[in-house]
């Protein structure tokens, strides 16, 4: 009997290592793919995590002292904002798009809706220094963390130097941002054996794997790439994403795909905002997608859904939900 129980708690073991991968200092399942981030020129270290993660949390970046990184992007909302449509920032400035979810950053390549920043260290510069955000420049902002002494010490920690500059500043933003990884959901759960689906999350797993999967793919649930989802211009604010950095015009009204964990934090949806329900969403790939000659060739046939196929879709989602990241302590507002 003895024997039996070893043998099952050696299973169990073995069953949870094969899930998970331990690189770069990142803990992360083992059918994610490779991270795209390049740890080799910004190694993950403890003493730059715990800089960063004040720095992204305290308003000092911005030139009034008001807005932090996490003013628009909270950790109970995935790292997103649901308070309003749009960002708002110093002065009750209102900005451009709606606050994108941060989480499973060391898998992208790009960033911002139009991906006009490349690299994960270089991606605070936008926010910092955009007029209607944060309003600051990164010299003043350099010049304020080295005029305290809480930060002088966490430098030295972090660099054995107690000097900042603008690059150790966003290597340590960077770094704690990496750490933000979410992969609990009760879809890890089923991928791992630990869980199954209900009958009603498998018909919607279904139907996401035959309409959804190509530019929401698993496991990260995006491609990470930019789409023409047939939204129509918001008059307004005449955002034409993706058009605007490259100024090429078959990126016309390109957004990046954003990723579908943690729905049911992140709302409201789409860059603008403009979608508050998920049915909402439903509504809009089965009956109001605007056809324009930019129109992602995803989009080009009608997605056909009844009612009851969008519920159970919509169950499915939910299963990417991540309470535990939502709620991890280790992300939130640092207690030193």
């Amino acid at each position: 009997m003895k024997i039996k129980v070893t043998f099952f708690i050696i299973l169990i073991f073995v069953t949870f290592v094969s899930f998970v991968m331990q690189e770069f200092g990142l803990i992360y399942p083992s059918y994610f793919p490779k991270p795209q981030y390049d740890f080799s020129k910004n190694p993950v270290d403890s003493f730059k995590i715990t800089l960063g993660r004040n720095l992204f949390y305290d308003p000092i970046l911005s030139a009034d002292n008001t807005i932090s990184c996490a003013s628009c992007h909270s950790p109970y909302n995935a790292f997103s904002h649901t308070d309003h449509t749009l960002s708002h920032g110093i002065n009750d400035q209102i900005g451009n798009r709606n606050a994108p979810a941060l989480f499973n950053l060391a898998w992208q390549k790009s960033f911002m809706w139009d991906g006009a920043i490349n690299h994960l260290d270089m991606q605070p510069l936008a926010p910092i220094n955009h007029h209607k955000e944060m309003g600051e420049t990164t010299k003043d902002v350099v010049r304020k963390i080295n005029a305290s002494n809480f930060y002088r010490s966490l430098f030295y920690q972090a660099f054995k130097d107690s000097i900042a500059t603008g690059e150790r500043m966003l290597k340590a933003l960077a770094q704690f941002q990496l750490t933000l990884i979410s992969a609990n959901s009760k879809y890890d759960m089923v991928k791992q054996g630990q869980d199954s689906f209900s009958t009603q999350e498998q018909n919607g797993y279904a139907l996401f794997l035959k309409n959804c999967n190509s530019c929401h793919t698993e496991p990260l649930f995006s491609n990470f790439n930019f789409a023409n989802n047939g939204l129509g211009l918001d008059t307004t604010l005449k955002d034409f994403g993706r058009w605007m950095v490259t100024k090429n015009s078959t990126d016309s009204l390109y957004f990046k795909t954003p990723s579908l964990r943690n729905l049911s934090f992140t709302y409201p949806y789409m860059h603008d905002g403009r979608f508050k329900k998920l049915s909402d969403v439903m509504n809009h790939y089965t009956n109001g997608i605007s056809q324009n000659k930019y129109l992602s060739k995803e989009l080009t046939k009608p997605i056909i859904l009844s009612s009851k196929e969008k519920i159970d879709l919509i169950a499915f989602l939910i299963t990417l939900n991540d309470k535990h990241f939502v709620f991890e302590s280790k992300y939130q507002y640092p207690k030193n």
